[in-house]
């Protein structure tokens, strides 16, 4: 590949390059996480597989301002990014403590990483930890009737393609409508291009036959609603991906597609626990959590 294209894939896609204070985002992620735990006091490391990876942190519900029971609270699922290759549930529990004060109960999961597994067997692994939780949220006080989904990155590709899931085939005793609904930051919604991203490759090890298959963007479109945000600041590929789920999926599917200002692709987090953040407003929405 001529080096020009390197760059332009590296511009697009490397936010590490993009944003050279990176690492003091993850740096505060991981200090805000430990304080998280030590003040919470989750349920960690419950295993929903075989493996290693498959664990995944709980935080109980708070009885929020709208005084929802324990026993009734809407679940969110967080989803955490990395280009399926880095990163864990450990450095993001950070995102629990406003979405538990306004009521609901948060999951916080982990998956294999690439490429000691396939993005294919992270998605399967993804939707076995949906299953896990639909079938114990009663013993942590959540509504299996009301799960919702939030991911950054990768973790809103993911995310997009558990809203597709067929759960009815993961499980006899599965809904159809098993995720509620969805807020997708900074997704990732058609692979094509990754294939071809250096940087990437040698860990994703994408096939062309794994391209249709995992790109969300190429799917029917799911009941819904998936929203779809991305920081301002973030590269022009990150916004045309944002826009291209409306697009392929249909405003029905995706009411939300919007950026954020003053943000880029890792202090776009910061607006989901902020609550008077437009991401997390979306999701305190899809929680029934908002006052509405």
């Amino acid at each position: 590949m001529a080096e020009v294209d390197t760059a332009w894939y590296d511009n697009q896609y490397n936010n590490r390059q993009r944003v050279p204070d990176f690492a003091k985002f993850l740096e505060r992620w991981a200090k805000a996480s430990v304080l998280t735990r030590k003040k919470l006091r989750p349920r960690v490391d419950l295993a929903y597989g075989a493996s290693a990876a498959e664990k995944l942190d709980v935080f109980a519900a708070a009885t929020g301002p709208l005084n929802v029971p324990r026993s009734a609270a809407p679940v969110l699922v967080f989803i955490h990014g990395g280009y399926w290759r880095s990163l864990d549930k450990a450095e993001h529990s950070f995102i629990a403590p406003a979405f538990v004060q306004a009521g609901a109960a948060v999951v916080v999961i982990n998956y294999g990483l690439c490429p000691a597994v396939t993005m294919a067997e992270i998605a399967l692994q993804c939707s076995q930890a949906l299953t896990w939780v639909w079938r114990n949220a009663a013993s942590f006080g959540g509504n299996p009737d009301h799960i919702v989904l939030a991911g950054h990155s990768a973790g809103a590709h993911l995310a997009a393609m558990l809203m597709a899931c067929d759960w009815t085939k993961v499980g006899a005793d599965l809904p159809p409508d098993l995720v509620r609904g969805a807020v997708g930051i900074s997704g990732l919604y058609d692979l094509a291009l990754l294939q071809q991203t250096p940087f990437l490759q040698a860990d994703l090890r994408l096939t062309a036959s794994d391209v249709p298959r995992l790109s969300p963007a190429g799917f029917a479109a799911p009941a819904g609603p998936f929203h779809a945000l991305v920081g301002a600041d973030e590269s022009e590929e990150f916004v045309r991906q944002n826009q291209l789920i409306r697009d392929r999926w249909g405003a029905r599917a995706v009411p939300v597609c919007e950026t954020l200002p003053g943000h880029h692709h890792f202090s776009v987090l910061s607006d989901l626990v902020n609550p008077t953040g437009l991401s997390h407003g979306h999701a305190l929405r899809l929680l029934g959590l908002d006052g509405r």
